[in-house]
């Protein structure tokens, strides 16, 4: 059986990030259980550089699509987290449910970086890293980190775009490295137009993933390259934030098996001798609409 990113023996997770429910963000791919994918970068001139400050959030979504692909096998998924942050630098933890081949009993993730401004573009270079507790005796293991630099600005009083592009050297330890790359486009509802304390944005994003050759023990090939997008529209009312989602990619159910290694995946497919020599296929790849509610408290 072909082994991919999400297979056993290597897959990738998925964890929330904070977010302030004002401005609204645009996510590019990045984990989004708890909203998108970082806070808007604050400058010196928004709040004291010296002043410690930290966020709380926790959230439910009705799927965990992280850059077209399921990781909770198309059912709900919880996860909480908090964050830190000192003028320019932030620190946080958060933990996510996950329903994967590995059956671990969670991701928890670890992440740093800095949020500078420059003239009106907010940047974000950071480190993410991702761990698997509890996974099935037997496993070698799929933690892994990943690095990302994202910058968005505003475009008149309504208008967001934002781009960014992320890097692993060994993705979910299959010994493949991974590239990622996306852009996307914003638009926030005037508030005069709307009722009282409720904001909404509508917000699209597309990504391109590229990988490397996996080590020899999982095959020795390339993982499938794939174009990913989304659509939707975000509603806030105070802490409290709802999103509505349209996620689909480019993969083939074939492909998508290989590159998720689903483990209910069925026969039928398309046989490639090198990477699924049985012709399995996957729905974890397939268009969907997800639904998020989540909480963020300053």
């Amino acid at each position: 059986m072909a082994a991919g990113v999400l297979g056993v023996e290597g897959l990738a997770g998925f964890a929330a990030r904070a977010q302030a429910p004002q401005p609204y963000s645009i996510n590019l791919g990045g984990r989004s259980l708890g909203g998108a994918e970082a806070p808007r970068a604050t400058s010196s001139t928004e709040s004291e550089p010296e002043t410690l400050q930290f966020s709380a959030k926790g959230g439910i979504a009705s799927d965990y699509i992280y850059r077209g692909t399921t990781l909770s096998d198309g059912k709900p998924a919880f996860g909480a987290g908090f964050e830190a942050t000192y003028g320019w630098l932030y620190a946080g933890s958060t933990v996510a449910s996950v329903k994967l081949p590995t059956r671990p009993n969670a991701e928890i993730a670890v992440s740093g970086g800095v949020r500078p401004t420059w003239r009106n573009i907010e940047l974000d270079l950071g480190i993410i890293y991702f761990a698997y507790p509890g996974e099935l005796p037997g496993s070698p293991g799929i933690d892994y980190w990943e690095t990302a630099l994202r910058a968005a600005a505003p475009v008149g009083d309504s208008f967001r775009v934002a781009a960014g592009y992320a890097f692993s050297p060994n993705v979910s330890n299959t010994g493949a490295w991974s590239q990622y790359a996306a852009a996307g486009f914003g638009f926030e509802v005037p508030a005069h137009v709307l009722p009282k304390d409720i904001g909404a944005s509508f917000t699209t994003a597309a990504g391109y993933s590229w990988f490397g050759r996996q080590s020899l023990a999982l095959g020795g090939f390339e993982l499938p390259a794939y174009l990913n997008w989304q659509a939707g529209v975000t509603f806030t009312h105070k802490a409290f934030n709802l999103d509505i989602r349209y996620y689909d990619t480019n993969l083939s159910k074939e492909n998508c098996f290989v590159f998720t290694g689903d483990p209910n995946a069925m026969p039928g497919g398309r046989i490639n001798p090198v990477t699924n020599p049985d012709g399995l296929t996957s729905p974890w790849c397939n268009a969907t609409v997800v639904a998020k509610l989540w909480f963020e408290l300053p």
